[in-house]
Formats: C-alpha cells, sequence, structure tokens
C-alpha cells in the first residue's frame, strides 16, 4: 500500500539520503518525492513510499525519525505517486476549453497541491455557497465565513468556530485564495493533515491568479 509522508529534516548533504537508507532498511520503496519548503535550514519534503504488506504505517514513522533531526509531520495513505510541477498541464486544459474551465481548475488543485477536496465559493444574499466542487468534497458548507471577503491566500485554523463539525473532526487542513477578485475564492481541505505550508499557499495564489486571467478572457 501507498502512503504520503511528510518529513521535517535538517536542510543540509546527506539528510535525505540518511532517510532513504532508513526507509529501506525496513523495506519501504521510496515512489517519488518533492521538495515542498526550504527555510532557515529546515527542509520540508513530501515522499510517496511503497509499505510492505502486513506493515504498519507506524514504521514509517519510526525508521524516518530514527534519523538525526528529522520529524514526521504527517502520514495518510495515496494512490500513485505524487503529481507534482503539473500547472501548466492544468493551465492548458483550461485555456483549451473555458467553459468548463472552472470545474477543470477545481478538479486539478487537489492532485497538484496533494489537497483532499477543493471549493469554489461565491456570496449571494450574504450566504455562501459553492460554485463548482472537487471529487470528495465534503456536503457539509459553512454557514459563516469570517475570513470573507479574501484579499489575500491564507492559512485557515481548522479548529476555528467558523468550520463545520465535520470537517474539523477529521482535523482538516484548510487554506484558501482569492479567485480573480475578493469576492470568490478557491477553499481547499487536506483532512488528517499535514499543515499547509507558506510555500504551498503561494504557488496556491499564483495558480489561481493564472486561471482567473484565463477565465476572464
Amino acid at each position: 500500500m501507498s502512503f504520503l509522508i511528510r518529513v521535517q529534516l535538517p536542510d543540509r548533504p546527506g539528510a535525505l539520503g540518511a532517510v532513504a537508507t532508513a526507509l529501506g532498511k525496513v523495506g519501504v520503496d521510496i515512489l517519488s518525492l518533492d521538495v515542498v519548503e526550504r527555510r532557515s535550514g529546515i527542509a520540508i519534503d513530501d515522499l510517496v513510499v511503497e509499505l510492505p504488506s502486513g506493515r504498519l504505517p507506524d514504521v514509517l514513522i519510526t525508521a524516518a525519525e530514527s534519523v538525526e533531526g528529522v520529524e514526521v509531520d504527517a502520514v495518510r495513505p495515496w494512490a500513485g505517486v505524487l503529481d507534482t510541477h503539473h500547472e501548466l498541464e492544468l493551465v492548458e486544459e483550461i485555456a483549451a476549453d473555458p467553459a468548463h474551465g472552472l470545474q477543470t481548475f477545481t478538479d486539478g488543485v487537489p492532485k497538484i497541491i496533494r489537497a483532499g477536496w477543493a471549493l469554489v465559493l461565491s456570496v449571494s444574499g450574504g450566504q455562501p455557497h459553492w460554485v463548482t466542487a472537487s471529487f470528495a468534497a465534503p456536503e457539509t458548507i459553512a454557514g459563516d465565513l469570517p475570513w470573507w471577503p479574501l484579499r489575500r491566500a491564507t492559512i485557515l485554523d481548522g479548529e476555528d468556530p467558523w468550520v463545520p463539525p465535520p470537517w474539523r473532526e477529521l482535523g482538516t487542513e484548510l487554506a484558501a485564495t482569492p479567485l480573480g477578485s475578493a469576492e470568490r475564492a478557491l477553499l481547499v481541505g487536506r483532512p488528517g493533515g499535514p499543515m499547509f505550508r507558506a510555500a504551498e499557499v503561494a504557488r496556491l495564489e499564483h495558480l489561481a491568479g493564472i486561471v482567473a486571467v484565463i477565465l476572464r478572457s
């Protein structure tokens, strides 16, 4: 079975190799890797790994954290390899069929930033409603959005009172970005984590800005 494991490790030569060696010793096969963020001597990396049959996911944490200075942020099931750096392919698909571009964008974003779901939200009559939703998006919609209107991409607190109880129960990490204006926003969720990083949110904001221009034209 495949899992996505997010690790924090010292940003120094050999650190990632040491993690790979530690995982290899317990029979774990690394399928793909993406560097999420680098800051202040720390690297945040996502690895998709194949866990041998009969082994529990806990072995991933134990093996990775056996390397000095390494911390595991989250482990969750994952299908396939990382769909990284495919923004251009998504933009091309949207440009080729702008009439369905908003839905295409909503469907494609979770794969790029490794979220569980995405919603495009708007407000009418003072109440939020979803315009498009990706596969696995929650049916429960928040009745109040205290962060609305949204001026910049931001990481949201999944424990805030506005967050619907089913989202909180799943430990959903949340981030949002304006989509063409402050009155329309893209909301993405990661049930069970890991938390969104600043570099991921910046990437999301840039992509949303490009797509908004395409859809306007």
